[in-house]
């Protein structure tokens, strides 16, 4: 580890000459002048080697930070990778785009972008009722990606996919055509400290239509479900249990399978929310056994206004229509209508046939690279990640579950969350600030807002050194040592 003396060196070559003594919190420029514009650039990597700052002891070690049985994997390139997506060759602010934000959504890689314009070029129709060629073409593909994303899935059948606009319409989904018919007053549903608000809302909705009571499992310090207090919570009232797979607010990969397991025991439907796993987590739905699953398209390199709801072919069935219009009948009179079969369902009018179509394509790019392989390189990068900001002054990490994905929530002592988010975006650095749509889990860890840099296939280390890079600067500062 260099000297003091080196350090200051260091940062001074780095960030330009810099105060001794840290301005008032209030006078920190967010738009930091040109005079005093870093030397670093998104290409190069920090000159010193990052060390955790003194007096901080993490309960694990970042060589922990690994994804559950991974298995065989080959090296990915996430240089070559990042040719992939045209959106990444910009600057902002005349830097090179660092694309950090991943969490919120993933850019698109141009096999992507270019299935789409080839629908609206050659293909573009509505589908499965039209005698035409196009009609035929839109529908081939708009079923294809249908099987495209079973594959992905492992479902039994293309059945048990249905296309929705995301993750939070596919929630609300079930717990309209489900859970208004099934619960009763004084039945309970089961989430966790750890959701999504999109998560916790529709069962808030769906409580005080039909009188049952929303249950909660806590998380311990380190952000993680404690197992033994949520099987307490189950009754034999408990009839719906539905949790994240991995938070979009800390990464904690829950352990999804055991938990599936625990409520199937106590004879409790399972949903799992995917949105934020899917893309880092390899699933397969015969070993999960969830009865509903559900994801959105963006997250996983697809376009936006596309999600997907897994659905096990016999509670699809027993299910009636949410939504109700064209596509999802039979037949219709004045007097009654007969609904069409599961999922045609569920997908009442014109869906989003281009996006789907889209979505199945980025399917396939992911499934080309590998989940697994994809995983490793993630956990790898995260590990590089966090032992880079706890060298950061003042910078608090949100959460340190033993199993995490590529999450890393912070604040900032002296920083309004807003204000990093504002400083990092002038050097090119786009991450998220703000309660991440997370308010109950970030209030649980003492804080309303945090800033979330989230990582994906096509980021590198030195996208990480910029980062902490920007950090520093911002804190005025110079990289913490041990004693």
């Amino acid at each position: 580890m260099p000297s003091e003396a080196e350090l200051s060196r260091l940062a001074n070559q780095l960030f330009g000459e810099i105060s001794q003594e840290p301005k008032p919190v209030d006078q920190h420029p967010m738009a930091f002048p040109a005079s005093s514009e870093p030397t670093l650039t998104a290409a190069e990597s920090l000159p010193f080697q990052l060390q955790p700052p003194g007096g901080w002891q993490p309960s694990f070690s970042a060589s922990q930070l690994t994804a559950p049985q991974l298995g065989p994997i080959q090296p990915l390139d996430a240089y070559q990778i990042r040719k992939d997506f045209p959106i990444l060759d910009q600057q902002i602010h005349g830097r090179p785009l660092i694309w950090l934000d991943n969490g919120a959504t993933t850019q698109k890689p141009e096999a992507v972008i270019e299935r789409l314009n080839h629908f609206y070029r050659s293909e573009n129709s509505n589908i499965h009722r039209g005698a035409h060629e196009l009609a035929a073409r839109a529908t081939d593909a708009y079923e294809g990606a249908r099987a495209t994303v079973a594959k992905f899935l492992g479902a039994s059948s293309s059945e048990e996919i249905v296309f929705v606009r995301g993750t939070t319409e596919a929630i609300n989904l079930v717990a309209q055509a489900w859970g208004r018919r099934e619960l009763q007053t004084g039945d309970e549903i089961v989430i966790t400290h750890l959701e999504h608000h999109a998560n916790i809302v529709p069962w808030q909705i769906l409580c005080q239509q039909t009188g049952a009571v929303l249950k909660v499992a806590p998380v311990d310090d380190y952000g993680q479900v404690l197992l033994e207090s949520y099987e307490r919570l189950f009754t034999a009232r408990t009839k719906l249990t539905a949790f994240t797979q991995v938070s979009n607010a800390l990464g904690t990969i829950t352990p999804a399978q055991e938990m599936v397991q625990i409520a199937h025991r106590h004879g409790s439907r399972v949903l799992v929310d995917g949105a934020q796993g899917v893309a880092h987590e390899q699933v397969n739905m015969q070993s999960l056994d969830a009865d509903w699953y559900v994801f959105s398209g963006h997250k996983i390199y697809g376009p936006t206004g596309i999600g997907v709801l897994y659905g096990k072919r016999e509670l699809l069935q027993a299910m009636g229509p949410w939504q109700g219009g064209g596509n999802m009948i039979s037949d219709v009179t004045f007097e009654r209508t007969i609904y069409q079969e599961p999922p045609n369902r569920f997908e009442a009018g014109t869906g989003n046939i281009a996006d789907a179509i889209g979505l199945g394509t980025a399917l396939e790019y992911v499934s080309n690279l590998g989940l697994r392989n994809i995983a490793a390189a993630e956990q790898e990068l995260l590990s590089y990640a966090t032992e880079g900001l706890c060298c950061i002054p003042g910078l608090r990490l949100l959460g340190q579950p033993k199993e995490k994905a590529g999450v890393l929530s912070f604040v900032l002592e002296g920083f309004r969350s807003e204000d990093v988010g504002s400083a990092l975006n002038q050097l090119g650095i786009a991450v998220r600030a703000g309660h991440h749509c997370a308010q109950p889990i970030l209030r649980r860890f003492g804080v309303e807002t945090s800033v979330r840099a989230t990582l994906a296939i096509y980021n590198t280390k030195e996208d990480v050194d910029a980062l902490v890079a920007g950090l520093l600067r911002l804190t005025h500062g110079s990289p913490r040592k041990r004693p």
